[in-house]
């Protein structure tokens, strides 16, 4: 299904700019963005994947990851093809890295629409609708939509994303989302421009103001990648960094393995997980986890005030252990989230 794109500008010879990330691709007449599902067509630009769901699964929250948001709460996790980013070690890659869509016979998803998605949320009782798998804003017009009418039936909607969306796309969502894990690839623009073929800097602006001047939830999640992005020095400052924007910012360090065209390198360990842990403590953020490998410990919520466990976590197997939801039953710390 298409639909038309809601952020765009026209260009000479029937060119259109897409102003929905911040690639701000130019494209001529039958081609499509960096994206690969934004495309034009007789000069003006469509979604060409609206509508067409590639995967809906109901998923625990925890596994988005987020972990101060609703705990125990079961998410709609919806996604479709294409992304902005060009990551070699994606572990979406069969969704996110889908190309050249002509025509509707190159889609094997089911269609869904907003209404159907919203449908299956009462039917299913789930109080959240996530949009994962790959890339969210590259299927804005099918999110926006779907959110709009989330939020008019009392239901949450959450972003899986690499941050990348522009302002303009950022602000019309806003009244809409209500939670938000960034992938926060790297802290350095060479990792950014050869990995991903993108920019560190508006992800970093994103999430500064979505964590300072927004009511959305903000989570962030570095895969830790062995010899590209693991430094202690380059993990200090990225924690610092949060610290300094928020330092009730959660952080997740994952485990990186090898896929897609990134098998050069070794699973990350345990211990260089556990580090990162400790740099992100150090530097003064609060709550900081450890993902993608069994540790009870650094997969569970302590209260930064007294130290009181106050949510275990094996897995997806959580365990909450507060009177009050958001509130340490020891020293009555508030504890940062959406609880409720």
């Amino acid at each position: 299904m298409h639909k038309k794109a809601y952020l765009s500008k026209s260009l000479s010879d029937d060119g259109v700019q897409c102003q929905t990330c911040e690639h701000f691709c130019a494209i001529k007449p039958g081609e499509a963005g960096e994206c690969g599902v934004h495309r034009n067509i007789d000069g003006d630009l469509y979604l060409v994947v609206y509508g067409e769901a590639i995967a809906i699964h109901v998923d625990p929250i925890e596994k988005k990851p987020l972990f101060h948001f609703m705990p125990r709460s079961d998410a709609l996790s919806i996604g479709t093809y294409g992304c902005n980013f060009r990551c070699p070690f994606c572990q979406n890659w069969q969704m996110s890295q889908r190309r050249g869509f002509d025509d509707q016979r190159d889609y094997v998803g089911q269609q869904a629409t907003p209404e159907v998605l919203v449908d299956i949320c009462r039917q299913k009782n789930a109080s959240i609708i996530a949009y994962t798998y790959n890339e969210p804003t590259v299927f804005f017009e099918y999110t926006y939509d779907t959110a709009k009418l989330a939020h008019e039936h009392g239901i949450k909607n959450v972003y899986v994303s690499n941050g990348y969306m522009s302002r303009a796309a950022l602000d019309m969502i806003e009244p809409y989302l209500d939670g938000i894990n960034v992938d926060l690839k790297a802290f350095k623009k060479e990792f950014y421009r050869e990995r991903c073929q993108a920019r560190l800097e508006p992800v970093k602006r994103n999430i500064a103001h979505m964590a300072r001047e927004t009511d959305i939830w903000v989570e962030v999640t570095t895969l830790l990648i062995p010899d590209l992005n693991d430094s202690e020095e380059e993990l200090q400052a990225m924690a610092e960094w949060m610290a300094g924007v928020n330092p009730d910012l959660v952080w997740h360090v994952t485990a990186f393995h090898p896929d897609y065209e990134m098998h050069d390198r070794p699973r990350t360990s345990q211990r260089a997980l556990a580090r990162a842990y400790e740099i992100g403590k150090e530097a003064g953020l609060r709550y900081v986890y450890v993902g993608n490998v069994m540790d009870v410990d650094r997969e569970s919520t302590y209260c930064p005030q007294c130290g009181e466990k106050l949510i275990q976590r094996h897995w997806y197997n959580v365990k909450e252990s507060w009177d009050e939801r958001g509130v340490c039953p020891e020293c009555g710390q508030a504890i940062a989230g959406i609880w409720e």
